[in-house]
């Protein structure tokens, strides 16, 4: 691999803040002048934003980067755009970089839009004929063509951003270091900025992209990096480690409920299930469910005696208690012939999850032949499901889409 950025245990440290209130100003004054004889800085008064970082990121590619706040994110791409240095460590980037790390960076409050561009062309190190040359794309795909000729500093945040995407997109960087450029703006020019990284890639340009929207970083980025607590804690394809992220705050490993203690069990108890696994195909724990994976259903019971032609089921309902489906192994036409005393387990397989991130809740039931008795029935058991690209557009539905989806192809007819 040919890298554009090669990283090299990074750390960043910043000190906290010493002065103390209550302070009269001439204790202040006799502070500040000790300072300059103080060496170094206590680590109880300074913070590592980054600690000892490596990677590189080779041409052409898309890195995704990722993690909680105060993970290290930002610092770690204000350092790349030189805008602030490292404490330890190096970095080596090769090439035109262009930076959009929050809305308007870079743009001079009293200049117009049209002057901005080109102040910008020229910190990017650009001829007026380099950006005479791009112009009119970027005013285009800006959409602030009626005040471009306006002041920025009466410009709103979105067309700041808007704007500042354009230039920083448009002007030919061989390096494109994006910070939450899908947190402001609408869905169309989200749906533009994912076009225009797409474009980058395509054409050899190498692109750090730091977003919350996680659905974005798997649609545009071919590799993650996770950053917690300034460190790398993973790097690996963006999918995997989007998936490893995730899990981390999602509550813990939800790959099972014990079903145990459960209260309000109905029937006779002598059947009753035990627990519920929720499976990849290839019977992996998943610890979490997210729109459209293919999962299996392990639900395991517990038989104290021979129960033959017994009847294995679910409701699946919203967290407000609107059925959605009632399934079970007789409604597909798969018998179960009997059931020894010990345990056994049953499996479902959903080849596609098609519900939209929510908390939704199983109801399960066995009964025998006939329907009765009732050996289980309501044993209730959470299922949660997160997020995911499951248009592979970037854009991540959510609850307020409704409760499903449908896998789906949109055409336009061409002129």
């Amino acid at each position: 691999m040919n890298p554009s950025i090669q990283i090299r245990g990074l750390s960043k440290r910043y000190r906290i803040g010493r002065l103390q209130q209550g302070r009269t100003f001439r204790e202040e004054i006799v502070e500040l002048a000790k300072r300059p004889f103080v060496r170094g800085v206590p680590d109880s008064e300074s913070i590592w934003a980054l600690k000892d970082v490596s990677f590189d990121v080779g041409d052409g590619e898309v890195v995704g980067i990722i993690g909680n706040n105060g993970a290290g994110k930002s610092t770690l791409l204000k350092i790349l755009s030189k805008i602030t240095y490292p404490t330890e460590g190096n970095v080596k980037v090769k090439g035109r970089v262009a930076s959009l790390l929050e809305v308007g960076t870079g743009f001079h409050e009293e200049l117009t839009g049209r002057e901005n561009v080109y102040l910008n062309g020229s910190i990017l190190g650009m001829r007026k004929r380099e950006v005479d040359k791009h112009f009119d794309a970027i005013v285009a795909f800006s959409g602030v063509e009626q005040f471009i000729d306006t002041q920025i500093k009466r410009y709103s945040s979105g067309m700041r951003l808007r704007l500042g995407f354009a230039v920083a997109a448009h002007l030919e960087p061989d390096v494109l270091i994006v910070d939450e450029v899908l947190a402001v703006g609408d869905a169309g020019f989200q749906k533009k900025c994912l076009d225009a990284m797409e474009d980058l890639r395509s054409g050899g340009r190498t692109v750090l992209f730091v977003s919350h929207n996680l659905a974005a970083v798997e649609n545009l980025c071919s590799r993650g990096v996770w950053l917690d607590g300034g460190k790398v804690r993973r790097d690996g394809a963006a999918k995997d480690v989007i998936l490893e992220y995730m899990a981390s705050f999602a509550g813990g490993p939800t790959a099972e409920s014990t079903l145990e203690n459960t209260e309000g069990r109905l029937g006779s108890g002598e059947i009753r299930y035990t627990r519920v696994e929720y499976l990849s195909p290839d019977g992996t724990p998943l610890a979490l469910t997210r729109c459209g994976d293919n999962v299996v259903l392990r639900f395991h019971y517990h038989a104290k005696r021979a129960v033959r032609y017994p009847s294995f089921g679910f409701r699946l309902f919203t967290n407000m208690g609107t059925l959605i489906t009632e399934s079970g192994n007789v409604i597909h036409g798969v018998d179960v012939l009997g059931v020894e005393p010990g345990d056994g387990y049953i499996d479902v397989e959903i080849e596609s999850l098609n519900l939209l991130p929510g908390q939704y809740y199983l109801s399960l039931w066995i009964t025998e032949l006939g329907g009765t008795p009732v050996f289980d029935g309501d044993v209730r058991t959470m299922l949660e499901v997160e997020a995911a690209n499951i248009y592979a557009s970037g854009r991540t539905p959510t609850s307020r889409h409704g409760i499903a989806f449908f896998p789906q192809q949109w055409r336009v007819p061409k002129k």
